[in-house]
């Protein structure tokens, strides 16, 4: 620019005179420079002249004056000789000038759209509405992504946060107690006293189970003779799991490892038949509803879950479980109040009056280490193998069966009120877009790891945004925090909002983050997730410091162990999980950060030694950094996902997922064809998505971010691609997970792969793997459920390829 700046002052200074000896054109203006207060600004008279003029006047400050008439300034007639010459050359350089300028304008013009487009956090989207940006004091200006993330930084308390983790972890707050109920009053008033627009609490009353302190849950030795004998003694009467089915039940009993199906496949291979039996099942690998979900689907008559030492850290530096507790579960396979399925437990209307299916049909009950020892100690048959072995003081795990057990489950129902607490900071564009945080507050015991973590990081957030406000910043999007009740009896709070705003929350909530379990360790980190998130959630881990490798960011911490960081943080959505409601559920996408001990699990999760000062020690004082990491990276993406003008998730993604699960399906395509069959409906269905997704992504590309209402568009259409995946062609009712890679059931891509398992009954693993789902055994392949299964798949997809087209008039499949 520099360049033509001088070359088009040369011209001016080189050819001065001659012009002015021409007979000026009517149209034709002459330019002086400005002196005064005026430099730098143009006259507001008629612009007629040549371009030439015009360019001139874009790169030198002057004003417009009149021609004045031929030979009124002397010396002009001695110059006649150049005015050829000038008039000649001044044509070309006026081309050259502005051939220099459009080339020079284009091409910072697709620099720039390049760099925004391509690397999502390399160029801040700030917002139009400059006066909603602006600082207490005017002078500020706006506030870009490097402001507010320094903004954000620096109000954010360390202190704060580990304080708030001690005292909470001090409360008594099972759900339903009065406990409980004064911790929700004091978060109430925490939010009203920050600069939030809006705060309020719902209450659901839910059906939740608890012991029977006049007939408490026992444990009895069987006699030969059939005879009840000895009691073995329960160190904690309280220990039990909510939603066991209740009565009495007798069997011999069998170790049956973790209880997976695989697991139980195993036993039967080495000659031991769990059906008839009580299972003894270490805690661990899969959630307690699993366990006994599949122990039911055997034929088990009840489930005994124990916490085996092998499964946590050995290194004697490191505080472990005392032999003596027992762990806490529930064993409801779902989500939600298990009594009204589907549906919202308002003023106590207790509807339909349904039980979930998710609900066992035998008995669940933890017991401790000790007790578990003593009753390895009495099995006989095969010796287990070799990494069944665990570490409780027995000489070799045996199979069983063992002696007769009685177990007495005498657990009662009780309809509980729970409340959740709600905070807004309404966005000023799209305040209609809820971008939502959440954390569980209840826990069983003192719950320091389970939900006092999440609590004291939610609010620190509340804090933080709320002082961010004070001093200028306002989202684009609304801010929701949400303190969540009943999270340990399986997500209750969560999933009874949602039930009760579904219709609203999935056309409002773009993202939801949960802090539930976020600081567990320190060593690895995981981020289970929707794939939407994962393209932000790496930008966002290349800005966190990480909180035990100094110098390093917790994205460069995780690629020194392994270069493909997506396999090593990114895991899907558990269902134990208040995230997984939102997606599997709802179709928002979800995500749930969590810091972890190598490939150890936490000892004392969901246990009456959960407590603030075993947490403290196990991470060796690091406590308070890891939370403010969690807490940074929640903050950004919070930032991210409710400022930035263009939704930063990446509806691409979904292309890659259906890939993948194509692989699997391929394996089976030779059996299909020789029955006649194809996938080809599924795979003409994932390139229309993939069309779909790369023709709005040049859409995106091509258009003005600054166009609010085109915006508005676009970020509509990304925040429903997850609620897309949820199939249109099953009940909420009987299916609550309706997402097609998420939830079961028949309309799944899970449930066609474990149908498909079936054309092939003779190889071990795979029937394994199709009895996990809750087929039958000894089922076989139909076809008739095949095309059913292969339709509900392939149309959900279509129909997400359509919906992310936009209009109708814009849909062009190849299908």
């Amino acid at each position: 620019m520099e360049r033509l700046r001088g070359l088009l002052q040369t011209a001016l200074h080189t050819y001065p005179a001659p012009q002015q000896q021409l007979s000026p054109r009517p149209s034709q203006s002459i330019y002086r420079r400005v002196e005064g207060p005026h430099q730098g600004r143009l006259a507001e008279e008629e612009e007629d002249g040549e371009e030439g003029a015009e360019l001139a006047a874009r790169f030198c400050p002057m004003e417009l004056k009149g021609p004045e008439p031929l030979g009124s300034r002397p010396g002009l007639q001695n110059l006649i000789p150049w005015a050829a010459a000038g008039r000649k050359a001044a044509p070309y350089l006026v081309l050259t000038a502005l051939l220099i300028f459009t080339g020079a304008f284009l091409l910072g013009y697709v620099a720039f759209r390049g760099s925004c487009q391509a690397c999502g956090d390399s160029v801040l989207v700030v917002g139009e509405d400059v006066n909603s940006e602006l600082g207490l004091d005017s002078h500020q200006g706006t506030l870009y992504w490097s402001d507010l993330q320094a903004m954000f930084l620096r109000l954010l308390g360390e202190e704060r946060l580990e304080e708030t983790i001690r005292q909470i972890s001090l409360r008594e707050r099972m759900a339903g107690s009065a406990g409980m109920a004064a911790l929700a009053q004091d978060i109430l008033a925490l939010m009203s006293r920050q600069k939030l627009d809006h705060v309020w609490t719902d209450t659901h009353y839910v059906g939740l189970q608890f012991p029977d302190p006049a007939h408490p849950n026992a444990l009895h030795w069987v006699d030969e003779d059939g005879t009840v004998g000895e009691q073995l003694p329960l160190e904690d009467p309280n220990a039990y799991c909510p939603y066991s089915a209740t009565g009495n039940v007798t069997g011999k009993l069998v170790y049956a490892h973790y209880g997976r199906p695989e697991d139980l496949q195993d036993l039967r291979a080495l000659g031991v038949e769990p059906a008839g039996c009580l299972l003894l099942v270490r805690v661990g690998g899969t959630s307690f509803a699993q366990k006994v979900a599949t122990a039911q689907h055997a034929g088990a008559l009840g489930v005994l879950l124990y916490p085996d030492p092998a499964d946590f850290s050995q290194d004697p530096h490191n505080p472990g479980l005392s032999s003596q507790q027992a762990v806490f579960g529930h064993v409801h396979l779902g989500t939600g109040d298990p009594y009204t399925p589907g549906f919202p437990s308002f003023n106590q209307t207790q509807f339909p009056p349904v039980a979930s299916s998710g609900l066992p049909s035998i008995p669940a009950q933890p017991i401790s280490s000790d007790i578990a020892s003593h009753l390895l100690r009495t099995l006989k048959g095969p010796v287990a193998p070799q990494e069944w072995q665990g570490h409780l003081s027995t000489s070799l795990y045996r199979l069983g069966p063992g002696p007769g057990l009685h177990l007495a489950v005498n657990n009662q129902r009780t309809s509980t009120p729970i409340s959740n607490i709600f905070g807004c900071i309404e966005g000023f564009a799209e305040p209609d877009h809820y971008v939502v945080i959440g954390a569980q507050r209840d826990a069983w015991g003192p719950g320091a790891a389970k939900s006092s973590v999440g609590t004291a990081i939610l609010l620190e957030l509340v804090q933080t945004f709320s002082s961010m406000v004070s001093n200028g910043f306002r989202p684009r999007r609304s801010l929701l925090f949400i303190s969540w009740d009943g999270g340990d009896f399986g997500s209750v709070g969560s999933t009874e909002w949602l039930e009760g705003y579904l219709s609203l929350l999935h056309l409002k909530a773009v993202v939801y983050v949960s802090l539930d379990n976020a600081v567990l360790g320190d060593d690895k980190f995981h981020a289970k997730t929707s794939p939407l998130l994962i393209n932000l959630i790496e930008n966002i881990l290349k800005q966190v410091d990480s909180p035990n490798h100094s110098g390093q960011t917790l994205y460069e911490q995780v690629v020194s162990t392994n270069p493909r960081w997506e396999a090593e943080v990114i895991r899907p959505l558990p269902m134990d999980s208040s995230a997984y409601s939102f997606t599997a559920f709802a179709g928002v996408p979800a995500v749930e950060f969590s810091f972890l001990e190598d490939d150890q699990e936490y000892p004392f999760l969901h246990t009456k030694e959960d407590t603030y000062e075993n947490l403290h020690r196990l991470l060796r004082g690091r406590l308070p950094a890891v939370a403010q990491a969690v807490a940074q990276l929640t903050g950004q993406l919070l930032i991210r996902l409710s400022h930035d003008h263009l939704l930063p998730l990446d509806f691409g993604r979904y292309g890659d997922v259906v890939l993948r699960h194509i692989g699997n399906l391929n394996e089976y395509s030779g059996d299909l064809k020789a029955r006649g069959l194809t996938l080809q409906w599924v795979y003409s269905a994932r390139g229309d998505y993939i069309r779909a997704a790369e023709k709005l992504r040049k859409e995106i590309y091509s258009s003005e971010e600054s166009d609010e209402r085109l915006m508005r568009m676009y970020n509509v259409r990304i925040m429903r691609v997850e609620f897309y995946f949820l199939s249109q062609y099953v009940s909420p009712a009987d299916s609550p997970f309706r997402h097609i890679f998420l939830g079961h059931g028949d309309h799944t891509l899970d449930g066609l792969l474990d149908h498909l398992r079936l054309l092939r009954p003779n190889d071990g693993s795979r029937a394994s793997k199709a009895s996990s789902s809750g087929l039958v055994p000894g089922l076989s392949f139909q076809e008739s459920r095949f095309r059913r299964q292969l339709a509900l798949l392939t149309w959900t997809l279509q129909g997400a390829a359509n919906a992310l087209s936009g209009d109708v008039w814009n849909i062009d499949n190849n299908f």
